[in-house]
């Protein structure tokens, strides 16, 4: 729902802030005051086209605001319109373009009346209604055209021209071949050899370290003789043991020291063709890593990968029959899919019209027809179709002319389904009526408020009765400067108010108790 709004600069509006209550919201007041520029904000937090005449006289921009509370999170729209440049929107805090903002927006706000930002007037969502109306399985028909893109993408990366299925051969053959001949197993093979390299180029350097090493440790006067030392200057004396025990330790570590430094110096060896093979080694696997991979696992799978690629063109006459096989099958399937969800969205589609219909007395519009029409292939070119009066063609919803009966045509269309944005806007929603139409039309839109948070401008009192909520918008004249408030009112506040929209003297008693009885009324 839309928790908050706030506008600055708009129009006459200089400053206004609104808490919104969740169900339905009436807006009101008298004729001027700005109850359209609420409209107009919320418009323009959803993607509305905004233009420089927008901003207050004297301000350099227009700002508009909304929060908007999405149960496990919420969402704060900006929209700045300068007096001067391009407008700029901010999606929690970030810029966004206008595209992210409509996108955005289209699953927040419908608006209903005479605006562009209407969700129903668009042939995918109408098809999409449809489809949860009548409680249409697209299952089958998405895993077929997913099959057939799948048989589709296989059949063009198998090669359909020979000369570059060939050409292609010809070149994985090669490739493998060389992996292959190459007999790499071992991912870590070049840091091994790298290692033994090392080694075996700095052999002398490593013979003379274990010398030097094993001629401290044994030699004359090395560490084994201190420790020698030690031991035969401390005795046997009992004081000492702990000492003399930690002396036999280090003694007995020392020799394993002379013995390993030993075996390190007599294993190396210099081995000039070794030394050489390895470089030769080494420099294959980087030419096979420039090639192929950066390191050896990337180059090992790539050896397989092409493998397999060959095998598949090199049998591709053989797999080719089979997956035509297969691609006829997935045609026919998909074709039958089609049939199916086209079948069930032409069946549902006469009775989604009738229960709109069914609607439309109570709202002013006793003699409008609404038909859903159903053509193309599965049925995917949905259309709803609108005629007001008698003798006039049905035609698309984005072509009715009367925002009011636009407005109320979609307003019966909401009674029916369920879904949609979670807020609801209705501008013009009570053009051209009044008495019992506009009780139904108040009726209507409380009930729509008990799935959705619905905003309705309204210049009724017998529409604004219904509403969970009530703002009043009022026009203030001060030293030749128009500015606009609104207040939310409630109880004697509320019948005031009411009372001015029946008679335009809200100190009537006569208005006033008409005021209450229809606040009653609508409470029962």
């Amino acid at each position: 729902m839309l928790s908050e709004l706030r506008v600055c600069n708009l129009g006459v509006i200089e400053e206004l802030s609104l808490v919104l209550a969740p169900g339905m919201t009436a807006v009101t007041g008298e004729t001027g005051a700005g109850k359209t520029l609420v409209i107009t904000a919320i418009e323009l937090l959803v993607g509305g086209k905004a233009e420089a005449s927008m901003v207050r006289p004297g301000a350099d921009e227009a700002v508009v605001e909304g929060r908007f509370d999405l149960g496990d999170r919420e969402c704060v729209i900006r929209r700045v319109v300068p007096a001067k440049g391009r407008s700029r929107a901010y999606i929690d805090g970030s810029l966004a373009t206008i595209a992210e903002l409509s996108e955005v927006g289209a699953g927040l706000v419908d608006l209903h009346g005479q605006h562009d930002h209407q969700s129903l007037l668009t042939a995918a969502v109408q098809r999409q209604s449809l489809d949860r109306f009548g409680s249409v399985d697209l299952g089958p028909l998405r895993d077929a055209r997913l099959a057939v893109r799948a048989l589709d993408e296989r059949r063009a990366a198998l090669g359909g021209d020979p000369r570059d299925r060939a050409r292609e051969i010809d070149l994985l053959r090669f490739q493998v071949e060389e992996l292959i001949a190459a007999q790499l197993a071992d991912p870590e093979e070049d840091e091994r050899l790298r290692a033994e390299a090392e080694l075996l180029a700095d052999a002398g350097g490593y013979r003379e370290a274990a010398a030097a090493a094993l001629d401290a440790l044994s030699a004359d006067g090395g560490a084994t003789d201190s420790v020698g030392k030690a031991l035969a200057s401390l005795g046997e004396r009992e004081l000492f043991a702990p000492l003399i025990s930690r002396l036999r330790d280090v003694q007995a570590e020392l020799d394993d020291l002379s013995r390993e430094a030993r075996t390190s110096a007599e294993q190396v060896e210099s081995d000039p063709e070794r030394l050489a093979a390895i470089g030769d080694r080494r420099k294959v696997l980087q030419d096979l890593r420039r090639k192929y991979g950066e390191s050896l696992v990337d180059v090992i799978a790539w050896r397989d990968e092409a493998a397999s690629r060959l095998a598949e063109l090199e049998g591709h006459d053989e797999l080719a029959s089979a997956l035509d096989a297969d691609y006829a099958k997935s045609l026919a399937a998909l074709e039958k899919a089609e049939l199916a969800v086209a079948s069930a969205r032409s069946a549902a589609a006469p009775a989604l019209g009738a229960a709109v219909v069914s609607h439309l007395p109570d709202l002013a519009l006793a003699k409008a027809r609404l038909e859903v029409e159903v053509s193309g292939r599965a049925g995917r070119d949905v259309s709803f179709r609108f005629a007001a009066n008698p003798g006039m063609d049905l035609q698309a919803l984005s072509k009715v002319a009367s925002g009011g009966e636009l407005a109320r045509a979609m307003l019966a269309l909401r009674l029916v389904l369920t879904e949609g944005p979670p807020v609801l806007v209705f501008d013009e929603v009570d053009a051209g009526i009044g008495g019992a139409a506009a009780v139904a039309v108040g009726r209507s839109l409380a009930a729509i408020g008990t799935g959705h948070q619905v905003l309705v401008v309204t210049h009724l009192a017998q529409v604004a009765s219904w509403a969970d909520s009530h703002v009043v918008v009022d026009k203030v004249v001060a030293r030749s400067t128009t500015t606009t408030t609104i207040a939310t009112v409630t109880d004697e506040d509320r019948v005031t108010e009411l009372a001015r929209m029946l008679s335009g003297t809200p100190e009537s008693s006569t208005a006033r108790q008409h005021a209450r009885e229809l606040l009653d009324s609508a409470k029962k």
